[in-house]
């Protein structure tokens, strides 16, 4: 029993995403390889190969690959499909994208989400926005599977020694071509792979004053900036600053919420975190129910005395 896991990566390193992805895979039992696709990848395949726990770096360069275009992955990943019993991907924006064509193609059904693996035919995920747990069988030859990268601690970037297979990649499917992208330029940690996370809400009225009271913070933590949906819908903030089951999925060490209520849709993507933080004052904000340390107090005043503080 094998598995094959579908690296994230700009060519010259991989992602986090990938290492919590790897762990998982590990837990289905079985070597676990790793496909790294993509235009002057060497690097990437080289930081893969010395990941903890793989056994095998699978290394296809190509153009049409430089960019992870879906169409041209999924051809890939099914081109080798038939050698595993496992292929796993980081339930990201990329992985949702490519999962989906390959488990359509391999006529399986796909198992989203997972946090835990019972045994290599049974995992956990959860529904109804984190609030119940389904335990999910399959039956499936080929089991293709996304992973909630906060459900699972990453392997260790280093002390494997993977030998690198290059292969012959599969052609240009044609259908899609990359023609360009506009990447917000941030000097922040990543949110997803953030260790501490401070993220503001609707209470905070204005960007600008989001801006002048949580940037501060953030900047004395060393911190990312989030946000709870409503406050990006209101404009305080940009999209990719959003926490939540229609955002992005974190899990970080400290997560610092201020004006934020605790919507069910938000807590499903923070409460992993292993300290939270709430500023509140609302003493039945929901968000308290999930919090470790709870101030009921007004943020426009307990922020700046906290950023002040440190």
């Amino acid at each position: 029993m094998t598995c094959l896991v579908i690296a994230e990566h700009d060519n010259a390193s991989i992602k986090p995403a990938t290492l919590n992805t790897v762990t998982a895979a590990a837990q289905c039992g079985g070597e676990v390889h790793i496909l790294i696709a993509g235009k002057g990848a060497e690097g990437a395949a080289k930081a893969a190969s010395t990941i903890a726990g793989v056994a095998k770096v699978i290394h296809v360069e190509g153009d049409h690959f430089d960019h992870g275009l879906a169409e041209n992955m999924a051809a890939q990943v099914l081109s080798i499909a038939g050698n595993y019993a496992h292929i796993l991907f980081p339930a990201t924006a990329s992985g949702k994208n490519i999962a989906p064509r390959v488990a359509a193609a391999l006529d399986v059904g796909q198992i989203s989400d997972i946090t835990k693996v019972d045994a290599p035919d049974t995992f956990e995920r959860p529904i109804y926005a984190g609030n119940a747990i389904a335990t999910v069988q399959s039956m499936d030859a080929t089991k293709v599977i996304t992973v909630r990268t906060t459900g699972f601690d990453p392997a260790a970037s280093t002390g494997g020694s993977a030998a690198i297979e290059v292969l012959p990649g599969v052609a240009d499917s044609g259908k899609t071509a990359f023609l360009g992208s506009e990447i917000a330029k941030n000097d922040r940690p990543e949110l997803t792979a953030a260790k501490i996370i401070v993220s503001g809400g609707r209470a905070l009225g204005s960007a600008e004053k989001f801006n002048d009271v949580m940037t501060p913070l953030a900047d004395k933590l060393g911190a990312a900036l989030g946000a709870s949906r409503a406050a990006v819908d209101a404009g305080y903030a940009p999209n990719d600053w959003q926490v939540g089951q229609t955002g992005k999925i974190v899990a970080p060490q400290l997560y610092i919420a201020a004006g934020i209520s605790g919507a069910i849709q938000h807590l499903a993507g923070m409460k992993d975190s292993k300290v939270i933080v709430a500023i509140n004052k609302d003493p039945e904000a929901p968000i308290f129910s999930v919090a470790d340390y709870g101030l009921e107090a007004d943020l426009f005043a307990a922020v700046p005395e906290l950023t002040a503080g440190l």
